[in-house]
């Protein structure tokens, strides 16, 4: 029976029963049916409310927690930080590398390119320098010196560098002289710019150098080239003229010595004769000099040419010791001419060593490879006195000698013949004493050539 037949049957009977217990037994179905309709109400409040509660903690446990809701967000949060902590790392993993990558490459650059980078400080100390710049200057350990140390206190190259840090100036494509501390001197072109910070301050100077001694020497002798090519148009017919003169001069001085009869005009006629043939040796001496030479291109065994030389030389200088040593190919070139400079050199040699009990002379041999074909190098070396500083930058210039009857063309004849041969020749001091001339010969004649229009090419761009 539901709630509300029961109301309606407790009031008809209380209705009905006009007696008072008729009228409490009324009232008893109506309380109970009151107490029933309460009970009912609050079970279905409770059970609505514990089916809303189950619902919102299946959806979201933790709202109603604020503490586990804070936990849960700041979890969160950190989640996330650690995952960009991560990406952050790998992204300065890729950046060192690559920085390590730039500086290992920046590096190789630096050690392996051909020409010397001196990296100077602003306090003046060498920061950094690359092996080429080490073998340039001839000083090992460049690194952590003061500049002017390691490239001389009163150098040219120590003032350019100066200048930079002090003023900023830039400095392209100079030429200056370098002595090492061995004591060769060289020539070097340099290039120097400033090094400037943020703010506009020099923190340093970069410092480029070549090594230019051989483009140098190869430059002169192609200016001595031009010389005397100009020399030997200008003064041949002027030397022919004098041979003549001197022809007619001692002529008449020989009939004038063999048709007299007095001693004293003899003699005078035979002093006439000795001028003559001296001046007639030097013109000719100087036309060998001053005219072009016609050089064949027939292969020249060099042994045999030197053994010849080296005989001839110690027939007339039999107190100084001659010999060959080393090695001795085959050369292009004119027989008679290279034997004439061998012999001019060895004689020069063994005259330097008259007066000494010991003074002897070698010709040493070695064969050089290199480029497309190896060439001969030729030293002649004495144990004489050696060179003198005034008379080294003279040596090769025409009329000039330190011999009391020399005509000053010998050795500027040897260098025409080398020229006109497409080689070269140097003259220095030995360490262990006397002088030493240095003859290297190319294989084929053009090489020398070739090279001195590409060393040219070179150092013009």
């Amino acid at each position: 029976m539901s709630l509300v037949a029961l109301c309606a049957l407790a009031l008809q009977q209380t209705s009905a029963l006009p007696n008072p217990r008729a009228l409490i037994f009324g009232l008893g179905l109506l309380l109970l049916a009151v107490g029933w309709l309460i009970f009912s109400l609050i079970r279905r409040v409770f059970k609505d409310s514990r089916e809303s509660q189950n619902e919102n903690m299946d959806a979201a446990p933790r709202v109603d927690n604020s503490a586990a809701f804070m936990t849960a967000s700041m979890q969160g949060v950190i989640r996330k930080l650690r995952e960009q902590e991560k990406e952050l790392e790998r992204l300065h993993r890729v950046e060192k590398e690559r920085a390590e990558n730039t500086e290992r490459l920046s590096e190789e650059v630096t050690r392996n390119m051909p020409a010397g980078l001196v990296m100077v400080n602003a306090q003046g100390i060498v920061a950094s320098a690359n092996p080429a710049a080490e073998q340039v200057l001839g000083v090992r350990g460049l690194g952590y010196r003061r500049y002017s140390e390691v490239l001389g206190e009163n150098s040219e190259l120590t003032q350019l560098v100066g200048q930079c840090l002090a003023q900023g100036k830039i400095f392209r494509r100079e030429q200056v002289d370098h002595k090492t501390p061995s004591g060769e001197t060289r020539r070097l072109g340099v290039t120097i710019s400033p090094v400037r910070s943020a703010d506009d301050k020099i923190s340093g100077s970069i410092c480029l150098i070549s090594d230019l001694t051989e483009l140098a020497a190869l430059q002169e002798q192609m200016e001595l080239k031009k010389n005397l090519a100009a020399l030997g148009e200008l003064s041949a017919g002027i030397a022919h003229e004098f041979k003549n003169a001197l022809a007619t001069i001692s002529g008449y001085a020989q009939m004038i010595r063999s048709e007299s009869s007095d001693g004293e005009i003899s003699d005078h006629a035979e002093r006439i004769l000795e001028q003559t043939r001296n001046i007639t040796h030097v013109v000719t001496e100087f036309l060998k000099f001053a005219r072009p030479l016609d050089i064949s291109d027939e292969p020249v065994d060099l042994q045999p040419l030197i053994g010849r030389a080296i005989d001839e030389i110690c027939t007339a200088a039999p107190d100084v010791t001659v010999r060959a040593e080393g090695t001795f190919g085959t050369v292009a070139g004119d027989e008679g001419l290279l034997r004439q400079v061998i012999l001019n050199l060895a004689r020069n040699g063994a005259e330097a060593c008259e007066g000494r009990t010991d003074g002897r002379v070698v010709v040493r041999g070695e064969i050089v490879k290199g480029g497309d074909s190896p060439s001969q190098r030729i030293a002649v070396q004495d144990n004489g006195s050696g060179i003198s500083a005034d008379a080294m930058p003279n040596l090769f210039h025409p009329f000039f000698t330190t011999k009391a009857r020399g005509t000053g063309l010998g050795l500027a004849v040897v260098q025409k013949i080398i020229l006109q041969h497409g080689g070269l020749i140097e003259a220095r001091n030995h360490p262990s004493g006397g002088a030493v001339f240095i003859v290297t010969l190319p294989a084929r004649r053009a090489q020398a050539n070739e090279a001195v229009e590409l060393k040219k090419d070179v150092i013009s761009t």
